[in-house]
């Protein structure tokens, strides 16, 4: 395995590398030992697509035991999965995000290819990561809550409340996905979602679901891997099912789910596109 090195501090420019699961896009940021302070104002930068690099969310990869936060996971997982939205909120869980920090650092070398506990603020994920190709992480037991609502324009959708470590509302259409507008945050009922939720409008043929996502804190996202068990999970449930596997079709390509009564399966590409070095007089300016 590759040492781990502390990474350079602000003033002298930020290491990166930019990533993405079916066009999930991330910013990656190394901090093995903890070092950076990726502050609100610092992750809504770097995602703004035309003053930043752009992405839908930043990953910090960074040793648990670092993370105050996180501690209590360390003697599960050694790598923390520090995931936060585009708009610089932290969030729980990040189904695509998890898979590309695998992917990450088994390139890397911090690890071997093969199965991982990852920590993350929802819980320990396990993800297995071959030496190339699809990233399957387990994305645990889906939690259902039962029916909610969501308005967008106007229109109310009602939907299924599913938690995956994060909170989600899969509304089944019977409409063409392209025929919506997502381009504005939902209105959900702060009783059923006193932090905010993902939305999902999904469309279901069988063991075949397309969907779109509106993602708390990032807007309208080309895919969301927690959403796509969201919505294979609605679609079970609307037809009598407990278990199976679903091919799920988003703007940025195919996910696969398989839910098995125990666990859910998210398994789908993980691709790390290209590294850079932030421009220290970049970082200087959001100070």
């Amino acid at each position: 395995m590759r040492q781990a090195t502390r990474p350079e501090p602000y003033d002298r420019g930020m290491r990166f590398a930019k990533g993405h699961g079916t066009e999930n896009d991330f910013v990656i940021l190394p901090d093995p030992d903890g070092a950076l302070e990726p502050t609100p104002g610092l992750v809504a930068a770097l995602c703004d697509r035309r003053a930043g690099i752009g992405a839908d969310g930043v990953l910090r990869v960074v040793r648990t035991k670092a993370v105050p936060e996180v501690a209590g996971q360390a003697g599960e997982a050694e790598w923390f999965m520090d995931y936060r939205n585009a708009d610089g909120s932290l969030a729980e869980m990040c189904g695509n995000g998890v898979r590309v920090f695998a992917r990450y650092l088994v390139r890397e070398g911090f690890v071997a290819p093969g199965e991982h506990r990852f920590a993350t603020r929802g819980g320990p994920r396990v993800v297995t990561v071959p030496g190339d190709g699809d990233v399957t992480a387990d994305m645990g037991r889906p939690e259902v809550y039962g029916p909610g609502m969501a308005e967008f324009g106007g229109r109310t959708f009602p939907g299924l409340r599913v938690s995956l470590g994060n909170p989600h509302l899969a509304c089944l259409v019977d409409e063409p996905l392209e025929a919506f507008d997502l381009s504005a945050p939902p209105l959900l009922d702060p009783a059923e979602f006193p932090d905010g939720g993902n939305v999902e409008l999904v469309h279901a043929a069988g063991d075949a679901v397309a969907m779109r996502v509106h993602e708390r804190g990032s807007g309208e996202t080309r895919s969301c891997g927690t959403g796509a068990v969201a919505a294979a999970v609605a679609a079970a449930a609307t037809a009598g099912r407990a278990t199976g596997e679903w091919a799920v079709t988003v703007p940025g390509g195919r996910l696969t789910v398989t839910l098995t009564g125990r666990t859910s399966l998210l398994t789908g590409p993980a691709v790390i596109v290209a590294d850079g070095e932030i421009d220290p007089a970049y970082l200087a300016a959001l100070r």
